[in-house]
């Protein structure tokens, strides 16, 4: 792989090794996502996929290896919080939204960056902020809940809440982590259409088990086994690999 291709990339891997108690979490790993992609990360449970997350975002150090984030910065020197504010943000499985908080709410204080939220609540967004807030609750299909209390919504709902509070931070890169567990089909589809709309601004890499939803993605997958990469493509690709 020349220079060039890593430099291009928003996110570059290569032979990223974790160790626990002499398993091998992840081996060898490479892996290239471009700059506006939006890529899947499939693969049986202990294949690495949460392993990989946290590497990226700082969480957990590679022995080797090493992590390039848009071309400079080598993620494997930084903590949790430089990663963070260079624009990657990730999205946990369980969702954590202030229940008690209307949606919009959720919002505004992901927006604001949880610096000074009692001072926010006390004052009125601006035009700026109320804008962005109106263009997140559309993306997220959530216009019509946005004075509700989260504690009320469902939990597909709360998914797409998360995924609007990680969306206001504006990160460059979004890590989302099995979006879809435990979904209806109806919210599986919903969720493959918010993530495509915030494709046409963001990056995104998705974790994630549902094979249904990878497809309703239809966007290249990375199959990892046993902390490698085994095959890359598209969904059918892999398939019949």
């Amino acid at each position: 792989m020349s220079d060039q291709r890593s430099t291009s990339a928003l996110l570059y891997l290569s032979g990223v090794t974790v160790s626990f108690d002499g398993f091998k979490a992840l081996n060898n790993l490479s892996l290239l996502v471009e700059p506006g992609e939006m890529r899947a990360i499939i693969g049986p449970n202990g294949a690495g996929k949460t392993t990989m997350m946290d590497v990226v975002t700082g969480k957990t150090r590679p022995d080797s290896g090493e992590v390039v984030f848009d071309g400079k910065s080598d993620l494997t020197k930084l903590d949790e919080a430089d990663i963070a504010t260079l624009g990657i943000g990730r999205k946990f499985q369980k969702p954590t939204v202030f229940e008690s908080h209307t949606v919009r709410d959720n919002l505004l204080l992901a927006l604001a960056g949880l610096r000074s939220w009692y001072k926010l609540l006390l004052a009125a967004p601006t035009k700026a902020e109320n804008a962005r807030l109106d263009e997140i609750l559309h993306v997220i299909r959530m216009t019509e809940q946005q004075h509700m209390p989260a504690a009320r919504l469902s939990h597909g709902q709360k998914q797409w809440l998360e995924i609007g509070m990680l969306l206001a931070q504006d990160p460059k890169l979004l890590l989302v982590d099995e979006p879809v567990a435990g979904m209806t089909d109806v919210e599986t589809e919903t969720t493959a259409q918010v993530l495509r709309e915030i494709n046409k601004t963001h990056s995104v890499v998705v974790v994630e088990h549902d094979m249904s939803f990878v497809r309703a993605l239809g966007v290249k997958v990375t199959v990892l086994h046993e902390g490698s990469m085994l095959a890359e493509g598209s969904l059918d690709q892999v398939s019949a690999d």
